[in-house]
């Protein structure tokens, strides 16, 4: 079992601000398995924003590409996300996962079917 919690949320940033989410774990060994972010707009669906692997490499949804880095400390057991040149269509929830699957191909880790582990998801607000 993992706990996943998340952090760096809540209160408002304005566009063009930047944020840095992060990403607590606990039990399982933390280094064996791919970190995800997702994100939910009021009313739309859950969607990737980025992921990275055990061995550091990792893949970002176009919308976030160039904007958002996501990196992670094994010693400390968390994953980061940070957020630059943040924009309004940012605003979501932001939600931490964890995957113990391997493929070769990090496409895969966009589906959320792909993910054990959910954290509770903190909120970010870019006002214009």
């Amino acid at each position: 079992q993992v706990q996943l919690i998340e952090s760096g949320g809540g209160g408002l940033v304005q566009a063009g601000g930047s944020l840095r989410l992060s990403c607590a774990a606990s039990g399982r060994t933390f280094s064996n398995y791919v970190m995800g972010w997702f994100r939910q707009a009021l009313g739309k669906e859950r969607e990737f924003v980025a992921a990275i692997r055990r061995s550091g490499g990792s893949y970002y949804a176009n919308s976030v590409k160039d904007r958002f880095t996501i990196s992670k400390d094994n010693a400390k057991n968390t994953v980061y996300l940070q957020m630059n040149s943040l924009k309004p269509e940012d605003t979501a929830k932001y939600y931490c996962a964890a995957s113990s699957r391997y493929y070769s191909t990090m496409t895969r880790y966009t589906d959320r079917s792909v993910y054990d582990y959910w954290g509770q998801g903190t909120q970010v607000t870019v006002s214009s």
